[in-house]
């Protein structure tokens, strides 16, 4: 087989992951693992990147569907939504040394109490066991209750059952055993990796299986063996000096790995754009997440979302609702196209987001 060049890597990981759109369930599928994030600018991120592969997708239709769907809200490799099935590999977490067995005792009376109810909201355990306040994790004070609740389902004891209002419901996770032992749990889920962010160059691949340590601790010491037998695994070549890897049956060369000429405003998490050392080998420019950045230093603007077009990412936008309408700024990385076919492109995209939004 020949070896793929960079333009054809490219065109391979935007024609893989923008898939033709589907419904909700069978996109989470197709993806594996969707990250959030909870900002809204001008929605959340998992919005943002399910809007381009979920026939007639709403802001909020993933929570509003979420507690009838085989799907859980749980650690990955970062924070989001993932298939059941996935979501059995990384359980149980053996993360129990971290609490003492006061702890432990407090865990298990609020899961008496939230098995009594069924689904409870953390307001009402924070009403009934009073656990006062408590230092989070950024220095801030917190209801005890709400860190605690985060902390048995972190370790299994409880799943998230839906959202009010934007806050995760709770109910009881009862324990399940993964239907595999440890190595094939493992490979099954650096699977899960590759086939969402491919094609990985070997460094991205390495951090990513690394970064496995947050779903699933307990296979903490199998990672270097994990990652060695993705390596002989996988399908990869060499390309510009770099080793790239990507699923089995797949190939960078084949003809369905076509891409169109539809304008797309990406999240800054969507599978295209997320792994910033291959965006920069493929786009020629550095692109960084700058809402936690002090305003009067950010390049590009508190929420950027990269703006793709015809296989360049050749700028970006920032998104806002300003009495009840759209506001598009734009950046770009060289000069804004003349062609009228890309503002018609860009005005169809806008309408898209538009109607997204419910406006």
């Amino acid at each position: 087989m020949r070896t793929p060049d960079l333009d054809t890597l490219r065109r391979y990981a935007i024609a893989r992951s923008l898939f033709k759109p589907t419904t909700l369930l069978r996109a989470i599928h197709k993806l594996g693992f969707v990250q959030a994030d909870p900002i809204r600018a001008p929605a959340r991120a998992q919005d943002l990147t399910l809007r381009h592969r979920v026939k007639d997708y709403r802001a909020g239709d993933l929570e509003k569907r979420y507690a009838r769907l085989p799907i859980e809200e749980d650690f990955f490799v970062n924070y989001g939504f993932l298939p059941r099935a996935t979501h059995t590999l990384m359980h149980p977490r053996t993360a129990r040394t971290e609490w003492t067995k006061p702890r432990w005792a407090q865990a298990q009376a609020v899961l008496d109490f939230v098995r009594e109810r069924g689904v409870v909201h953390p307001r009402e355990v924070d009403q009934h066991f009073q656990h006062g306040k408590s230092q989070n994790w950024f220095g801030g004070s917190s209801n005890a209750s709400t860190q605690l609740l985060d902390g048995m389902h972190y370790r299994g004891l409880l799943r998230i059952a839906g959202r009010a209002s934007g806050v995760r419901t709770y109910a009881a996770r009862e324990p399940q055993a993964s239907p595999v032992g440890a190595a094939a749990a493992l490979d099954a889920l650096v699977d899960v990796v590759v086939n969402k962010y491919a094609p990985l160059p070997m460094r991205s691949l390495s951090e990513l299986v690394m970064h496995l340590q947050l779903g699933a601790p307990q296979f903490a010491d199998g990672r270097q063996a994990a990652l060695a037998r993705a390596k002989a695994r996988l399908p990869n070549a060499v390309v510009d000096g770099h080793t790239w890897y990507w699923p089995a049956g797949e190939s960078p060369l084949s003809q369905r790995h076509a891409i169109d000429d539809d304008l797309r405003l990406l999240a800054p998490f969507d599978p295209v754009v997320w792994d910033r050392r291959r965006f920069e080998a493929f786009w020629g420019w550095a692109y960084r997440f700058e809402a936690y950045t002090p305003a009067p230093k950010r390049v590009r603007g508190y929420y950027a979302l990269p703006m793709l077009w015809r296989g360049q990412v050749i700028g970006w936008g920032n998104l806002a609702l300003k009495d009840g309408k759209l506001e598009a700024d734009l950046g770009f990385v060289g000069k804004r196209p003349r062609e009228r076919v890309f503002g018609q492109a860009l005005d169809e995209e806008l309408s898209k987001v538009s109607g997204f939004l419910g406006l």
